[in-house]
C-alpha cells in the first residue's frame, strides 16, 4: 500500500494555500475557516436562483414564477439518488486523506468521474421522458403545467456537468479545499446572472431562458473543477485516462452514499406530496410559497455548511485515528449551527414583506401566504440545522445507513402521516397547518439522532481510541 503526505507541499504548488488542515491545529477557527467559503457558495447558488425567479417574476408574472418553484421538488427528486453517490465520494476521499493512502484515495477519484457521466447521461434521458409524467401527477395547474414541463426538461440536459460539479467539489472538500469551490461558483454565478438578463428580460425566452442559463453556467463550473483536479500534484489528482469504474472502490462509494441518496429521494418524494398539497391552493399560493422558499433557502444554505464540515472533519480525523477530536468537532459545529440558524432566520422573518415583494411586486395575496410559510419555517430552522450536524458527523464516520433510517422515519414518515391524517380534518385543513409539520419533525429527528450519537456511536469511539492506545 503506497502512502504519501498530502502536506508536502511542491514549489508552485498553490494548494495548501486553499486547503484547511482538519487533523491537526485549533478545531475552533478550523472549522470555521473552512465553512465560510462553504457557506458564500451555498448562498451565491441561492443567488443563482434568486435572480432567475426574480427576472421570471417581474418579467413573466405568477404562472412562471410558479412553475420554476414548484418544479425543484421533482427535479430534486429525480436527481437525490447521484447527488446521494457523491456523499460515498467525499466520505471514501475524506478517510483515505486521513490515513494517508494514495493509492485508495486514487481509485476513488477515477471512479467518481465516469459515475457522475453516466449518471448525468441516464438522468437527462429520465427527465426528458417522465418529468412531463411527474408534474402531472403533482397537480400541477393547467396555467402552470406546461411552463413547469418546458423548465424541467432543458434543465435536465445539463445533468452531466451538474454531476461532474458535485462529485469533484465533494473530493476538493474532502481535501479541505473549500475555497475553490466558491470561487468557481462565483464565475459561474456571474454568466447565470449575465444569461438571464439575456434569455428572460431581453430576447422573453420566459423559463425556458431560466433553464438554459443554468445549464451554462453548470457546464462553466464543472469544467473549472476538472481543471483543477487535473492541475494537483498530490493524492487527489485526477487524470482522464486513468478513469475506470473500479469495482470494489464503486461498491466502497455506494455503500456510503447510497443510503444518503436514498434518505434525499425520500425526502423528495415527501417535498413532492406537499408541493401538490401546495398546488392544490392555486397560484397565488404557489408563488408565494416559491418566493418565501427562496428567502428560507438563505439559512438553509448558511447552516448546511457546518453539514459539510462536520462530514469532511469526522471522516478525516477517523482515517488519521484521532477519535478523540471528533466530539470537539460536533460541539463546535452545533455551536456555529445554532448562532447563524437564529440569526438568519429570525430576521429574514422579521423583514419578510419587503422581501417578499421584490420577487412578487404588489401580490399582496402571495406575499401574505409567503409570510405563512416563513412563520413556520425560518424561526425554528436552526433546529433543523442542528439534525444536521448529527447527520453529516455521523455520515463521516460512515454511519450513513443509520442516519437513512432516523431521518426517512422522522422527516418523511410522520410528514405523510400527518398530511393524510390530521391535515385532512377539515378544522386543519389549512395552510398553515401543512408547514407546522416541518417543526415538528425537525425535533423529533434531533432528539433521535442525539440518543444515536450518544449511546451506540460515542461507545465506539471509545472502543477505538482505547484500542489505538493499546498499541502505542
Amino acid at each position: 500500500m503506497r502512502r504519501i503526505g498530502i502536506r508536502t507541499k511542491r514549489k508552485g504548488d498553490e494548494r495548501l494555500e486553499n486547503r484547511i488542515d482538519m487533523i491537526e491545529g485549533s478545531l475552533s477557527s478550523g472549522i470555521l475557516r473552512y465553512s465560510v467559503p462553504i457557506m458564500l457558495s451555498g448562498l451565491l447558488q441561492l443567488f443563482y436562483n434568486t435572480v432567475g425567479m426574480i427576472v421570471v417574476g417581474r418579467y413573466c408574472g405568477r404562472e412562471s414564477i410558479a412553475a420554476v418553484g414548484s418544479s425543484a421538488p421533482l427535479i430534486n427528486l429525480i436527481v437525490n439518488i447521484f447527488i446521494g453517490l457523491s456523499v460515498g465520494v467525499g466520505v471514501r476521499t475524506a478517510v483515505s486523506i486521513g490515513a494517508q493512502d494514495a493509492d485508495r484515495c486514487s481509485k476513488v477519484v477515477h471512479t467518481a468521474m465516469p459515475m457522475a457521466t453516466i449518471g448525468g447521461a441516464l438522468l437527462t434521458l429520465f427527465g426528458l421522458l417522465f418529468s412531463g409524467i411527474f408534474l402531472s401527477w403533482m397537480g400541477m395547474p393547467e396555467d402552470v403545467f406546461g411552463l413547469a414541463r418546458t423548465y424541467t426538461r432543458i434543465y435536465f440536459f445539463g445533468m452531466v456537468p451538474f454531476l461532474l460539479y458535485n462529485y469533484g467539489v465533494s473530493i476538493l472538500m474532502a481535501s479541505g479545499d473549500s475555497k475553490r469551490p466558491l470561487y468557481y461558483l462565483a464565475a459561474a454565478g456571474v454568466l447565470n446572472l449575465v444569461l438571464n438578463l439575456v434569455f428572460v428580460a431581453a430576447l422573453d425566452m420566459d423559463v425556458a431562458g431560466v433553464a438554459l442559463s443554468t445549464v451554462l453556467s453548470q457546464v462553466l463550473s464543472a469544467f473549472l473543477v476538472l481543471r483543477n483536479l487535473a492541475a494537483r500534484h498530490d493524492m487527489c489528482r485526477f487524470e482522464i485516462s486513468r478513469m475506470q469504474l473500479n469495482r470494489d472502490t464503486l461498491r466502497d462509494i455506494v455503500r456510503v452514499g447510497l443510503p444518503a441518496g436514498l434518505q434525499g429521494s425520500t425526502f423528495s418524494i415527501t417535498n413532492v406530496i406537499i408541493q401538490a398539497s401546495v398546488n392544490s391552493f392555486g397560484s397565488a399560493v404557489m408563488a408565494g410559497n416559491s418566493a418565501a422558499g427562496n428567502l428560507d433557502g438563505i439559512t438553509y444554505a448558511s447552516m448546511f455548511a457546518f453539514h459539510q464540515s462536520a462530514m469532511s472533519f469526522a471522516g478525516q480525523n477517523y482515517g488519521a485515528k484521532k477519535y478523540e477530536r471528533i466530539n470537539k468537532i460536533l460541539r463546535y459545529c452545533l455551536m456555529y449551527v445554532v448562532l447563524i440558524g437564529i440569526g438568519s432566520g429570525w430576521a429574514i422573518y422579521a423583514l419578510g414583506r419587503p422581501l417578499l415583494n421584490i420577487y412578487i411586486p404588489g401580490d399582496e395575496e402571495a406575499i401574505s401566504y409567503g409570510l405563512t410559510r416563513l412563520f413556520c419555517i425560518s424561526v425554528l430552522y436552526f433546529i433543523f440545522g442542528m439534525s444536521n450536524v448529527f447527520s453529516g458527523l455521523l455520515n463521516g464516520l460512515g454511519k450513513t445507513f443509520a442516519t437513512m433510517i432516523i431521518s426517512v422515519f422522522n422527516i418523511s414518515v410522520v410528514r405523510i402521516i400527518w398530511i393524510y391524517t390530521l391535515w385532512q380534518i377539515p378544522k386543519y385543513h389549512t395552510y398553515k397547518m401543512l408547514f407546522t409539520v416541518y417543526p415538528v419533525t425537525w425535533t423529533l429527528n434531533l432528539i433521535m439522532m442525539t440518543a444515536y450519537y450518544l449511546i451506540v456511536v460515542r461507545k465506539m469511539l471509545r472502543s477505538k481510541k482505547s484500542a489505538v492506545m493499546d498499541n502505542v
